[in-house]
C-alpha cells in the first residue's frame, strides 16, 4: 500500500487554464508540466443557477482559486490558457491582474472547427 506523502510543494511557475461556457467557468492551476494543482468553478464557490453564467462569479472564482495556490504554492508566474466564448472570459483575466502575478503569456484555446461535422440531410415534406 502506497502511503501519500503530505510535503509541501512549491510551484513558483505554473499554468492557469479558464474555460468560460455559456453556464460556468472553470479554472484549473497546474503545474509546469500540465499536472493539476487547483480546481475552481463558479458553482464551488457558492453560486447556482444562473449566478453562475455572470462575469462576477468568475471573478470570485478566479481570486480565491488563485490566492489560495499562492498560498499553499507559493505560485508567482503563469501562464494563461483561455477556452470558450462565456461571460467570464474577460472578467476572469482582470482578476488575474488585479492578483499582481506575474503574467508570462496568454493563449487562446478555443477549439474553432475546420469545416465541422455533416449537417443533417434536408427534410422533405
Amino acid at each position: 500500500m502506497i502511503k501519500k506523502t503530505n510535503e509541501k510543494k512549491t510551484i513558483e511557475r505554473g499554468r492557469v487554464y479558464i474555460t468560460a461556457t455559456y453556464n460556468n467557468t472553470l479554472v484549473t492551476v497546474t503545474d509546469e508540466k500540465g499536472q493539476p494543482v487547483i480546481f475552481g468553478s463558479c458553482g464551488m464557490h457558492g453560486f447556482s443557477g444562473t449566478r453562475k453564467s455572470t462575469p462576477y462569479a468568475a471573478t470570485v472564482t478566479v481570486q480565491t482559486t488563485l490566492k489560495k495556490a499562492m498560498d499553499q504554492y507559493s505560485l508567482r508566474e503563469v501562464a494563461i490558457f483561455v477556452k470558450g466564448i462565456g461571460p467570464g472570459r474577460s472578467a476572469s483575466l482582470k482578476a488575474i491582474k488585479a492578483l499582481g502575478l506575474e503574467v508570462s503569456k496568454i493563449l487562446d484555446i478555443t477549439p474553432v472547427p475546420h469545416n465541422g461535422v455533416r449537417p443533417p440531410k434536408l427534410r422533405r415534406g
